[in-house]
Parts: C-alpha cells; sequence; structure tokens
C-alpha cells in the first residue's frame, strides 16, 4: 500500500476530534494491516498492554475546593529543557510506515507546542534532518549494538546534530513475541529506508517464508549481552545526560542512579514481557528508590490529562506518547501530531483546575487515593 497525504475531509474529522479515542479511530481508518499490526501490537495475550491503560482508571483523584485557579501553569522541564507541558514523544520505529513525512512530521509538531521528541534508532529518517526539524528539541534512543563501533558512531552522529540526550533502550535483549507481525509476517516497505539502523539490502536479505523481518534484522544486530558495566563506556562517548528506558524496579532504577543514568519507566508498550507490571503501578516504588537524585519519565496507557497528573503526583517529571503519536501522525501527519499534543495539553490543564492546582509543582500523592 501506497500512503499518500490525508484528503481535506480526513483533515477536517481530525480537527472535529475530541479526544485521542478518536484520533486513534481515524488514523487505525488510514493504515494497511501491515502497519496497524505493527503499531498496535502487544505481546503474547496483550494484558500488559491493555493494564498500561485499565491501571490509571483504578487510581482516583481527591480534588480540592475554593482554590483560586484563575491562572493555571502547565510548564515544566526535561534535563533543563524548557516544556510547555509535561508531555513529550517517545522513540517509536518506522513513522514512514503511518505518513509520507515520517518523522520529520512528529519532529515539527513536538517543536511547534513547546515539547520533545525521542528519535527511535529505527527511524526512516537520518538523525541529522530530524534534528534540524526538531529545532533543538530532541532526545536519541539508542540501542547497543553487537558492533560497538556503529552504535558509537550514531553516538557521535546524534551528538553533533545536537540531541540533548541519549535514552538507551534496555528491555530488548531479544524481540517479544507479537503475534500479529509473526502471523502476517510483518516487513518494511520497499520505499522506506532504515539509515539509522542498517541498509535496506539488510533488511531484504532477511525476507522468508515465515515471521517477521524485522525480528531477524534486530537480532542479528542488537547485544543481548548489555550489561551495567557497558554504561561506563557509552558514557566515555559522549558528556550527553543518559536515561534508561524500561526500568520497571526500585532495584534497577537504584542501579541506574548509581551508575550517574536518569530513569524511564517503561515496558515498551506492552510488546516485550507479557504479563509485566504496567508502568503506572511500577512508578511509586522507582520514585521512592529514586528519591529525587534522578529524573524519572514514563511511558504506557497515557490517554487523557488526568493520567498526566497520575503519573506526575507518583513521582515522574514528564510522560511520553508512543501510540498516541503514530495514530495522530496517520490521521493528519504534522497536523495529527499537533492535534494529539493540543488535546493532551488542554485536558492538563482543565484536570489540574479542577483538583484545585495552579501548578504541576503542586501535584503529589496527596491528590491521589490508591
Amino acid at each position: 500500500m501506497t500512503l499518500t497525504f490525508p484528503t481535506e475531509e480526513q483533515l477536517k474529522a481530525l480537527q472535529q476530534a475530541v479526544n485521542l479515542s478518536e484520533i486513534e479511530a481515524l488514523g487505525r481508518a488510514r493504515l494497511d494491516q501491515n502497519a496497524l499490526d505493527y503499531y498496535a501490537s502487544g505481546a503474547n495475550d496483550g494484558h500488559t498492554h491493555r493494564a498500561n491503560r485499565e491501571d490509571f482508571s483504578r487510581i482516583r483523584l481527591r480534588p480540592r475546593m475554593l482554590m483560586d485557579v484563575s491562572d493555571v501553569q502547565t510548564g515544566t522541564s526535561v534535563l533543563g529543557l524548557p516544556l510547555d507541558f509535561p508531555v513529550g514523544i517517545a522513540p517509536s520505529a518506522f513513522h514512514g510506515l503511518a505518513h509520507p513525512d515520517a518523522e520529520l512530521a512528529t519532529a515539527r509538531a513536538a517543536a511547534g507546542l513547546g515539547s520533545v521528541m525521542t528519535l527511535s534508532t529505527f527511524s526512516n529518517t537520518p538523525i541529522e534532518d530530524v534534528a534540524r526539524a526538531a529545532a533543538g528539541r530532541l532526545w536519541f534512543q539508542l540501542y547497543l549494538y553487537k558492533d560497538r563501533e556503529v552504535s558509537a558512531g550514531l553516538v557521535r552522529r546524534a551528538e553533533a546534530a545536537g540531541a540533548r540526550a541519549l535514552v538507551l533502550t534496555v528491555d530488548t535483549p531479544f524481540v517479544g513475541r507479537r503475534e500479529a507481525n509473526e502471523r502476517h509476517r510483518f516487513n518494511l516497505p520497499p520505499h522506506l529506508q532504515v539509515p539509522n539502523a542498517g541498509s535496506r539490502e539488510a533488511l531484504a536479505g532477511l525476507e522468508t517464508q515465515s515471521g517477521s523481518q524485522l525480528v531477524r534484522h534486530f537480532q542479528g544486530l542488537v547485544d543481548p549481552s548489555l550489561s551495567w558495566r557497558d554504561l561506563d563506556w557509552l558514557k566515555s562517548l559522549s558528556g550527553l545526560p543518559i536515561i534508561l528506558k524500561g526500568i520497571l524496579t526500585a532495584e534497577d532504577a537504584e542501579l541506574a542512579v548509581q551508575h550517574g543514568c536518569h530513569v524511564w519507566v517503561s515496558n515498551h508498550g506492552g510488546r516485550q514481557l507479557d504479563t509485566a507490571v504496567s508502568t503506572i503501578a511500577a512508578l511509586p516504588e522507582i520514585a521512592d528508590a529514586v528519591a529525587g537524585r534522578m529524573e524519572i519519565y514514563l511511558d504506557g496507557g497515557v490517554s487523557r490529562g488526568t493520567d498526566v497528573l497520575k503519573a506526575l503526583a507518583l513521582g515522574a517529571r514528564a510522560v511520553f506518547l508512543g501510540r498516541p503519536a503514530l495514530w495522530g501522525l496517520a490521521a493528519g501527519g504534522e497536523d495529527g501530531v499537533r492535534r494529539v499534543l493540543e488535546l493532551l495539553k488542554g485536558e492538563v490543564r482543565l484536570a489540574l483546575a479542577l483538583s484545585g492546582k495552579q501548578s504541576l509543582g503542586q501535584v503529589g500523592r496527596d491528590l491521589l487515593k490508591m
């Protein structure tokens, strides 16, 4: 299937959407089966994928009344970068499956809304091009390759392009079993490149009669022996802050802090170990372990402004969107991602006001009933 740009009617429907669920429906409708399977699939039976969202709904808010909320402020910062509201874009592969402008559209939308984009190693667009579109609001996500010089080259490229942090994904020594991708033999369309993750020819050479092309490519590249010892090597390459993405326990959060790394609470969107703890359920013990020594971020299941407040109340500094940004991208390119961020920003502001809070700094655990 060759992607086309959204029609005027589709863009009008996008602007009429009033929540992220409606944008998801619009985005899904524009994707072929190959892309939809890749974006939507969770591991195995999808228990963790569902729990990411369901566990947010189980937490109740304790709003305060008769508070002056005539001037509510949603601003914050991550690693010194000011954000207009505490929401960024999580790394996800292959934005070109959703829209012809791919990661460039996502980066422009994030920059325009005062957010930050994390670019996947498995992007369809070179780091340098995305960095220009992101206008200084870019982090780079890294997998550690078996060939360390390839990873070192990516780190140098990212730093030279202006990335402000390195996000090392630590939960993927092997790819989780995403059965829809296996069943339908996920493959990257011929017109898409993977400029940061190997050649188009390397991908094509892995085509077989069964299974996911991506899994075979990934396992040929990424080093499953990655351990805490490798962080010193990574830190020797660059002075950029390092964030470990995929932390789900207090024990690993403490080790991250000891190694001078920030913590990203993530279960890869429920795509790795099924029945693993949801991110919002894991967050309290991680926040207690980190105890303010490093910044904490979270992805997984965020679909409402109230979800953002709950994550911040439990210790996250900001949350990051994976699938919602992709649904917006599919629905309307840059306009679609922008609409996702605009809706969520409005919901964060309203949730703050209705909770009796003037700013994010007033959000703590006293806001919640667990």
